[in-house]
């Protein structure tokens, strides 16, 4: 049944043989295998094409149900779920928390270990198969893995508790001194610090402060410097030097799930699922 999924989601035995790790014959052995015991054939194949029949069809869906059944019922019996690899940054926030949780408790349950990698690295890992997933702040394109929005949130300013806006429910950028302004360097986490100078009225004057943690100690220690972050970033951390207060109006950015250009369709679509509102 999981070589019938598979070969369904890929329509492709090669390309299904590769990922089930196993020689083709194996997987069309078993496919064979199946239609025999059901009395149904399951996929109509040529030289050129496989595609599902409708008794195919019908039979995924009940299949994806059963080995999802069948998986839990190893959790609950105790061997391990699939582990399922995620590059993620250093902070963790309660989206992340919460779709940990539901990839555990979802048709194909994966306990996740997460992986703290700057950004490029990330997404060679999950390129070079070392990753199955990854979170990306930004905007991105790329050739070499997929690419899908998950959720949107806004930016929010960062300054010091002693700032003159600082009493304020929320802030525009008009109302900040230009000057002010501390970004981390490019190379840090270029998607994100792209997205934030897109969302700026114009370019800063000053070149980017170092890493995250040296753009924070100086925003803390001038009270007319300030940076910008997003929320949920930010949601989980107390400082006694610094706030965090929202823009007027507000400025959203994406963050995306970024997968290998081989995952199948059902699986990037639970990964996304699992972290959108």
């Amino acid at each position: 049944m999981q070589y019938f999924v598979t070969v369904a989601e890929e329509l492709h035995f090669g390309r299904a043989a590769q990922r089930l790790r196993v020689v083709q014959p194996a997987v069309s052995q078993q496919i064979a295998r199946l239609e025999r015991e059901l009395g149904v054939r399951l996929l109509d194949r040529t030289s050129r094409r496989v595609r599902l029949t409708p008794a195919g069809s019908r039979v995924l869906a009940a299949s994806r149900e059963a080995l999802a059944a069948a998986a839990r019922v190893r959790v609950v019996a105790g061997e391990p779920a699939a582990v399922l690899r995620i590059g993620v940054a250093s902070c963790v926030t309660r989206r992340l928390d919460r779709a940990l949780e539901r990839l555990r408790d979802g048709e194909r349950p994966a306990e996740s270990k997460l992986v703290d990698l700057p950004v490029a690295a990330r997404i060679d890992a999950v390129r070079d198969g070392e990753l199955d997933l990854a979170l990306v702040r930004g905007a991105l394109t790329s050739e070499t893995v997929a690419v899908a929005r998950a959720w949107s949130e806004p930016l929010h300013v960062v300054l010091a508790r002693k700032h003159p806006a600082a009493g304020r429910s929320a802030i525009s950028l008009h109302d900040l001194d230009p000057d002010g302004l501390r970004l981390p360097a490019r190379d840090t986490d270029p998607p994100l610090h792209d997205a934030i100078l897109a969302a700026l009225p114009a370019p800063p004057p000053r070149p980017p402060s170092g890493d995250l943690l040296n753009v924070l100690f100086e925003v803390s220690q001038d009270f007319g410097r300030w940076t910008l972050l997003p929320a949920e970033q930010l949601a989980g951390t107390r400082s006694e030097r610094l706030l965090h207060v929202p823009l007027d109006p507000p400025l959203n950015i994406d963050t995306h799930v970024v997968t290998s250009l081989a995952t199948p369709d059902p699986c990037r679509t639970a990964y996304v699922t699992a972290f959108a509102d």
